[in-house]
């Protein structure tokens, strides 16, 4: 088939969506489909893929998804393609994948990572009144028209806030668990990397490392992680060490980590391309997000048999049992029981049981196995569009 995958940027330091959407690409063309990526990132055709760049450097940086839109709509009627996939929003698409939920979801949660009554009401004012959010919210509500594409979400939290926000039927939502590449390292690679990860931040092997590796700290759940370490620090649990990986401003995170005599025990690193060095050599996943339709980062950890603790606002929780391949806790903000499950996972045995249960989830969570999930939507979606022809 020849198949449009619609994302407004792809560059992968930008995140999961980017990511996984690259992955999928690239799978596709393996599977024998003949894919056009379209986008505004301005880079070359790689020998697998077709890329198509649509530029809107000249339009209001809060209106640029928008002007995306219309222009993606605009080449696509020009062009013939068996399916159009698209991951930023797109009425005219056949398919939305959501890659990075929605958006209404996103913003209410966005709202509840504020500590206060007062501080919860500024930032919903100024989601508000912010010109890119509003735009990209009546995109979201078109897609969402009974006319609209099939709704392919990553989850079934996903597919469940498709029904609670926009009351969309389920016949018209597949949900195709979220995957990732697999990373295979032999017995000896892995203990090179996990010796290297703790020599290059002077730790010992039996300090337990705690990893949480994020862009967006506040939504991830950096503030309660940072109490949950002084937690652990004031009842006399002192043998850790916390490593916080990713792009974000530092500075308000660093104060806190200061303030509550944490800066033995906390290092940001700034961004990586060595990921999975860094779960090599961590002990555990930490993600205490406030939201995540389904966590890379989460999935990554696991196909690598390291033990995770995440929320139930993650859609990636779905293949966790608590107890079993890690813990799921409701909220981020329960500090204090996010403080005795990182006491439970002092166990060495425990942690050892946890990363057997992990290593068996591999097959579920890889991205050939949501690809190859993936191509059924897409071949039931040409059935139907051809049906429609025959009979026009």
């Amino acid at each position: 088939m020849k198949i449009a995958v619609v994302i407004e940027r792809t560059e992968t330091w930008r995140g999961g969506a980017e990511t996984s959407t690259q992955e999928l690409s690239q799978l596709l063309t393996q599977r024998g489909h003949e894919v056009h990526l379209i986008t505004t990132t301005n880079s070359q055709s790689r020998p697998d893929i077709i890329m198509h760049t649509l530029p809107t450097s000249s339009v209001l940086r809060g209106r640029r998804s928008a002007s995306f839109a219309r222009k993606a709509a605009a080449f696509l009627k020009e062009h013939s393609f068996d399916i159009v996939h698209s991951i930023s929003p797109l009425p005219c698409a056949d398919v939305y994948q959501p890659r990075s939920g929605l958006l209404r979801e996103t913003m209410a949660r966005n709202v509840a990572t504020r500590s206060t009554a007062s501080r919860r009401l500024l930032k919903r004012a100024m989601l508000a009144m912010n010109v890119k959010q509003r735009a990209l919210l009546d995109l979201e509500r078109q897609v969402f028209r009974p006319e609209g594409p099939m709704i392919v979400a990553v989850s079934d939290y996903v597919a469940r806030q498709c029904q609670r926000l926009y009351e969309a039927p389920e016949s018209r939502i597949r949900v195709v668990f979220n995957g990732v590449n697999l990373q295979t390292l032999r017995p000896e690679e892995q203990r090179e990397l996990r010796t290297t990860i703790r020599e290059e931040h002077r730790l010992t092997d039996d300090t337990l490392l705690l990893l949480f590796m994020a862009h967006n700290f506040r939504l991830k759940g950096l503030h309660p992680l940072i109490e949950m370490a002084s937690r652990l620090l004031v009842s006399g649990f002192a043998r850790f060490h916390l490593l916080v990986v990713g792009r974000d401003n530092v500075v308000p995170f660093q104060k806190r980590v200061n303030a509550l005599g944490l800066k033995e025990h906390v290092t940001f690193t700034g961004p990586t391309q060595r990921s999975t060095s860094f779960f090599a050599g961590a002990d555990i996943c930490v993600h205490p997000t406030y939201y995540d339709p389904c966590s890379r980062v989460v999935l990554e950890a696991l196909s690598m048999g390291v033990p995770t603790v995440t929320t139930s606002f993650n859609g990636a929780a779905e293949v966790i049992r608590d107890g079993y391949e890690g813990f799921v806790i409701k909220t981020p903000d329960d500090v204090g029981l996010w403080a005795r499950r990182i006491e439970d996972l002092a166990s060495p045995e425990l942690r050892r049981s946890m990363s057997e249960n992990a290593l068996k989830l591999r097959d579920r969570i890889s991205m050939t196995r949501h690809v190859e999930e993936l191509d059924k939507v897409f071949n039931e979606i040409a059935d139907r569009k051809r049906c429609r022809a025959v009979k026009a």
